[in-house]
């Protein structure tokens, strides 16, 4: 049986894989914001279940993915 922990984390990877995926595909753009949106979303949701399951490196990781996916949609806006 799946944890919340583990439903979360499932979620956040797909989210993260399907920007990559879509992107290699030609379907999304590195520069979109839904390309950014499901980096952000997935990264902060795989972060959050890490956070769940106590583990420092997988939480280091899916906070810094997180963090460099909102700077990536909020530095171009400065410009």
């Amino acid at each position: 049986m799946m944890t919340l922990a583990d439903w979360t984390g499932a979620t956040g990877v797909f989210l993260i894989l399907s920007a990559y995926i879509l992107n290699i595909s030609g379907v999304l753009k590195t520069n979109q914001l839904s390309f950014k949106l499901l980096n952000l979303i997935g990264a902060s949701l795989a972060c959050l279940a890490s956070v769940l399951l106590d583990y420092i490196p997988f939480i280091i990781l899916e906070a810094t993915w997180a963090l460099a996916s909102l700077m990536a949609i909020f530095l171009p806006l400065k410009k």
